[in-house]
């Protein structure tokens, strides 16, 4: 399967980290995901609900980044990829959570973990 919705730069602020401060005063993550699935269908139709509306799926992946604080952005990405992967159309989803603020004590462009999720 080749077709791909993709949504990139999805910027919601959250609590996550391992440190006080981190939990304390958030700070923005930006997430990028990448859905495979059968596009054929919505093609043909021209119809959103025969596709991933991402509007709606945006909406409940910032739920998540905005909601229940983790110490990890592995679990943070887990939790989005199970997010993604809710939806039965969905063969495999790519999630990147990037962390532009983390607390590293030297300068950095950004930091990111990549989870890939498949159907079995």
């Amino acid at each position: 399967m080749t077709d791909r919705i993709v949504l990139t730069g999805l910027r919601a602020h959250g609590r996550h980290g391992v440190y006080p401060q981190e939990r304390a005063t958030g700070q923005d993550f930006v997430v990028d995901v990448e859905l495979t699935m059968d596009l054929a269908p919505a093609a043909a139709s021209d119809r959103v609900e025969e596709t991933v509306h991402y509007g709606e799926l945006a909406d409940r992946l910032v739920a998540v980044v905005a909601g229940e604080p983790v110490n990890l952005i592995e679990t943070l990405a887990d939790r989005l990829v199970a997010v993604c992967l809710a939806d039965g159309r969905v063969l495999a989803a790519t999630v990147t959570v990037h962390k532009p603020q983390a607390p590293i004590a030297h300068e950095f462009v950004d930091v990111a973990v990549t989870l890939t999720r498949s159907r079995r």
